[in-house]
């Protein structure tokens, strides 16, 4: 199946088309193909379809699907090693002499093929067998062409460069999440207050949005796309040879999202209730309200997602007289926007019309999507339940995977939007690391703030006065 050899950057979603033309031949048996996609197929169907020859080279859009689908049903060293050995015996790599002119169509191929597989999916050559499959295919066919030696050369070099900063990313992370823990602090006494606020870090809502889109924006980008697949592995019960593939799961980036998320809800309820006077919290709810709705304008939703959560909690929600001095109609039109009613039908046209925006851009302010994440994560959930990986027959379901692949290959657009606002280095710390307070310790606040309206939240402040103050 001829095709024109596509340039070897990083498959961009933007592109994604899952409209996959059905071969030529007819010995590419296995693939099933219905409207001119394909649909289904079996493993080893794929694995052949994937295998670029002198004449042949898959499509984008087939790559970044099976890399991504794939790992489901075999892991992805066993994936290149089989892809490895497919091509040796096809290009008769093996023979003591190589026919060089028919190597030399070929060598750009697999080069091409293992340079997209590590740009987009770079997690998964940490693993040493991987870097030992992509050494051993160049020196196979190194010979024919010296220039093989110095593309393999800078392959490795970009992808220890990737790594070391994943890694950095992830370690820096861990440190953050350390030092939070030790800082989940009760309440302590209004008169003396725990912690500096927030205003006086920082009182320009647009400023703070902006810093909370760096956070986002560093946080997604250590998110690699195979963590959606992985989040949701089972057992293939058609493979009983294969170690079981679930405890294998490495989902470590998008759980320190969905953290931050969470750390993100309680940190802006925590700056409400803190403060002891009624007039200064209901200035810090205004002043959350304008930050949300800067981070709508920017398309930050996950962020405003976290400040709507952090300011519907209940310790937060009973301050009625506290809410009497705020001005609520900005805060009820992004509650709206955010509204779950239809499935979320408010944020998802907004999310649509962020990212049509985001294509039509000319600067990186425009191409700013963050998605609301948790949703994300449950509409890609649902769509592994809805749908079998596997077929009655055995094939694989390729069709499901494409929608899979056009949801997460979206998702990897938007998290390589570069952030083009200023970093403010004071700010950053203190939504990593100032104190929030826990559950328990948010009610007590609250209760001190606004006693109790009724028996049950009476008995509840008096047990929370025990436990945390030590008082009776």
């Amino acid at each position: 199946m001829p095709q024109t050899l596509s340039s070897t950057s990083m498959f961009t979603p933007s592109g994604f088309s899952p409209h996959l033309q059905p071969p030529k031949e007819s010995d590419q048996g296995g693939l099933i193909f219905q409207d001119g996609n394909l649909t289904s197929a079996s493993l080893d169907a794929l694995i052949q379809h994937l295998v670029p020859t002198t004449e042949y080279y898959p499509e984008k859009a087939y790559i970044f699907t099976f890399l991504l689908s794939s790992r489901l049903f075999i892991e992805p060293h066993e994936l290149l090693s089989r892809l490895c050995h497919m091509c040796i015996e096809q290009q008769n790599l093996n023979d003591p002499v190589l026919d060089k002119a028919k190597v030399r169509k070929f060598g750009p191929k697999i080069l091409q093929l293992l340079t997209e597989w590590a740009e987009t999916f770079p997690y998964d050559f940490r693993e040493e067998k991987m870097v030992a499959h992509v050494k051993g295919m160049i020196h196979r066919i190194a010979p024919c062409d010296e220039a093989y030696w110095k593309t393999m050369n800078q392959l490795l070099q970009n992808l220890n460069q990737k790594l070391a900063s994943l890694n950095q990313g992830e370690e820096s992370i861990v440190k953050v999440n350390a030092s939070v823990s030790d800082k989940l602090v009760a309440y302590k006494s209004k008169s003396s207050p725990i912690q500096r606020d927030i205003l006086s870090i920082c009182n320009d809502p647009y400023t703070l949005a902006q810093q909370l889109t760096h956070v986002e924006l560093e946080q997604l980008s250590h998110i690699g796309p195979e963590e959606f697949v992985q989040a949701f592995v089972h057992d293939d019960p058609l493979d009983s040879t294969r170690p079981c593939f679930s405890e294998q799961k490495k989902t470590t980036n998008l759980e320190a999202y969905v953290k931050w998320f969470n750390r993100l809800c309680y940190l802006v309820a925590t700056e409400i209730c803190m403060p002891a006077k009624k007039k200064q919290r209901a200035q810090v709810i205004e002043f959350f309200i304008d930050v949300a709705r800067e981070c709508f304008n920017i398309g930050n939703f996950n962020s405003l997602m976290a400040i709507i959560s952090g300011m519907n909690m209940s310790p937060v929600s009973r301050l009625k007289k506290t809410w009497t001095k705020v001005k609520t109609a900005k805060f009820f039109i992004l509650e709206h926007q955010m509204d779950p009613t239809g499935n979320f039908y408010n944020y998802r046209t907004a999310l649509r019309g962020a990212a049509h925006r985001s294509l039509t851009a000319h600067s990186n302010r425009e191409k700013i999507v963050i998605p609301f994440f948790s949703l994300l994560i449950k509409d890609i959930y649902f769509l592994n339940e809805g749908c079998a990986n596997r077929l009655p027959n055995g094939h694989v379901n390729f069709e499901k995977f494409l929608e899979l692949a056009k949801q997460v290959g979206e998702f990897m657009t938007w998290k390589q939007v570069e952030c083009p606002f200023e970093q403010d280095r004071s700010i950053l710390h203190y939504l990593h690391t100032a104190p929030i307070f826990t559950e328990d310790g948010l009610y007590l606040a609250s209760y001190e703030s606004e006693s109790p309206e009724n028996q049950v939240e009476k008995d509840r402040w008096k047990s929370l006065r025990s436990t945390i103050l030590g008082k009776t």
